[in-house]
C-alpha cells in the first residue's frame, strides 16, 4: 500500500516499557495494576493474551507507554506460541525498559533462563520480577532467581499490590525522556470489527506498514481489543482492532465470550466503526447483525469488503455485488462502502478519505434556524398523518448533541408519531444536509 504521507506511529514517542515472561505468570495482572484498570483478560488460561497490548500510563509525574505481550516460550513447535513469541520479539525490540515476571510460585523455571538469555543480549534495562509472593515465605525465596545472574530482583505480588511502588519508582528513574507528546483524546477513534478471520488484522497490519498484531489462519487469533495511536496527513487516529464477533451458537468458551464483549465495549469508545466484510463468503446475516451492533451504539459507520482481489471483476458480477451489499445493508443504507484488499493494499489508503468524511458528518452540529428552517418545508412536503381525528403538528426543533447528530422535536402528541414518519423526517434530513456514514437520532417531545 503506497501512502502520500508516511504514517506515524505516536506510541514509539512515549518511552516504551514491555512486560516479559512465560505463560500464566501474571503479566496482564500486572499490566492492570499498572494501568489501574481491567484492560487486558485475566484467566488462569496460558496464552490469553496473543497481541501486544498497549496502555498509556503516568507513574509521579513520568509518561510512557506499556505494553502487556502473550505468554513467551524460548523454543516451541506450536504455531500460535510461535506467533505469540514474534509479537514479543517485537514488543521486545520497541521496549527503552523490560519487566521480565517470573512465578514465586514454581520459582526457577529452565525457560527463565533461555528468556533472560535474550534480554540480556538486547543491552537494555531489565528488572526482574518475582510475582506471587504474597507470603514471607515466597518473598525469601524469590531470592533464588538471582542465580539468572542481576544484582536485584524485585519480590511482588500484582494481585495484592505488594512492593509495586518499589519497583515502579526505579523503574521511572531509567527512562528516557519523552520527545514529543500527543493527546489520544484529539484522535478519531476507529474500531475494526467483523466475523473472526475476514482480515481485520491485516488490515491493521496493512496501515501500518508491519506485523502489528498476530494474524493466523486459524479464526479467533485476536482476543484483546489492541489499540494503536498513529498520525497520518497530520490527523491523529486511534486504531482498535478487535476481536471476531461470532453467532451465538458458536460461541463455546469463557475466553470468548470476554473477547467479544470487549468487541462490543470497543464500540462505545470509538466514534467509526468499519464493519470489515469476507467477499469471498459474501455477505451473511453474521455481516448484518455485527453492523447492527454499530448501528445501536450510535457510531458511524463504513462497510469494507475485504479480499476483493479473489473475486471475478467481470460488469455483470461487480453489478450483482453492488445489488446484494445495497440489499444486505439497507438497514444502514447511509453507510459508505469500499472494496479492498488488505492482503495487497489495494484501495486501504482510501479508507482514511472516507474516516475523515464520516467523522465530519458525525460530529456535524446545525444551527437552529437553518434546521427549523428545513423543518418546515419537510412538514410542508408531507403532513404527518392526523391521530385520532386531531392534527399533528411539528412546532420546532433543536440539535440537542452530535456524534451522532441528536434533534428534539417538539409536537402536540409525540405518542402519535409513526416510525414511518420518523423516518420520512430521517431521509429528508439526510437529503439537505448530508450525515454521511453517520446515524441520526430524533427524539420527540410534547410542546407545552
Amino acid at each position: 500500500m503506497e501512502y502520500g504521507e508516511k504514517i506515524e506511529k505516536v506510541y514509539t514517542r512515549l518511552p516504551v516499557v514491555a512486560i516479559i515472561g512465560r505463560p500464566n505468570v501474571g503479566k496482564s495482572t500486572l499490566f492492570n495494576r499498572l494501568a489501574r484498570r481491567r484492560k487486558a483478560m485475566v484467566l488462569k488460561i496460558p496464552g490469553v493474551t496473543r497481541d501486544r497490548n498497549y496502555q498509556q500510563v503516568k507513574w509521579d509525574e513520568h509518561e510512557f507507554l506499556l505494553v502487556d505481550t502473550g505468554g513467551f516460550e524460548p523454543e516451541t513447535d506450536d504455531v500460535d506460541l510461535a506467533l505469540i513469541r514474534e509479537q514479543t520479539q517485537i514488543a521486545i525490540d520497541e521496549a527503552d525498559v523490560i519487566l521480565f515476571v517470573t512465578d514465586g510460585k514454581e520459582l526457577l523455571h529452565p525457560n527463565d533462563e533461555l528468556i533472560m538469555q535474550q534480554l540480556r543480549m538486547t543491552r537494555k534495562p531489565v528488572f526482574l520480577l518475582v510475582n506471587k509472593c504474597d507470603t514471607p515465605e515466597r518473598e525469601q525465596s524469590a531470592y533464588e532467581f538471582l542465580k539468572l545472574g542481576v544484582d536485584k530482583v524485585y519480590p511482588i505480588s500484582a494481585t495484592h499490590n505488594i512492593n509495586i511502588d518499589e519497583v515502579m519508582n526505579d523503574v521511572v528513574a531509567v527512562l528516557p525522556t519523552p520527545t514529543h507528546r500527543e493527546e489520544v483524546a484529539d484522535s478519531i477513534r476507529v474500531a475494526i470489527i467483523g466475523k473472526p478471520n475476514v482480515g481485520k488484522s491485516t488490515l491493521l497490519n496493512t496501515i501500518l506498514g508491519e506485523n502489528r498484531v498476530v494474524v493466523s489462519e486459524t479464526p479467533g487469533t485476536t482476543r484483546d481489543a489492541v489499540d494503536t495511536l498513529i498520525k497520518y496527513r497530520g490527523k491523529m487516529y486511534t486504531l482498535i482492532d478487535t476481536a471476531g464477533i461470532k453467532r451465538r451458537g458458536k460461541i463455546k468458551h469463557l475466553v470468548e465470550r470476554i473477547s467479544i464483549s470487549a468487541t462490543i465495549m470497543s464500540l462505545e469508545r470509538c466514534d467509526i466503526a468499519l464493519v470489515v466484510c469476507d467477499a469471498t463468503e459474501g455477505i451473511t446475516r453474521q455481516d448484518q447483525h455485527i453492523a447492527g451492533y454499530a448501528l445501536e451504539a450510535g457510531r458511524g459507520i463504513i462497510i469494507v469488503i475485504n479480499k476483493w482481489d479473489l473475486i471475478d471483476k467481470s460488469k455483470e458480477n461487480i453489478t450483482a455485488w453492488h445489488k446484494r451489499v445495497q440489499y444486505a445493508f439497507q438497514f444502514v443504507e447511509f453507510a459508505p462502502v469500499i472494496y479492498v484488499s488488505a492482503l495487497t493494499g489495494k484501495r486501504v489508503d482510501k479508507i482514511f478519505d472516507l474516516i475523515d468524511t464520516v467523522y465530519r458528518e458525525f460530529t456535524k452540529r446545525i444551527p437552529t434556524s437553518e434546521l427549523n428552517t428545513a423543518i418546515k418545508g419537510i412538514v410542508a412536503k408531507h403532513k404527518p398523518p392526523s391521530w385520532r381525528g386531531r392534527e399533528l403538528k411539528i412546532k420546532y426543533a433543536t440539535q440537542v448533541a452530535n456524534s451522532p447528530p441528536t434533534f428534539v422535536l417538539f409536537t402536540n402528541y409525540p405518542e402519535a408519531i409513526h416510525f414511518s414518519y420518523e423516518r420520512y423526517v430521517q431521509n429528508q434530513l439526510r437529503k439537505q444536509f448530508g450525515f454521511i456514514g453517520t446515524p441520526v437520532r430524533l427524539i420527540w417531545r410534547k410542546t407545552g
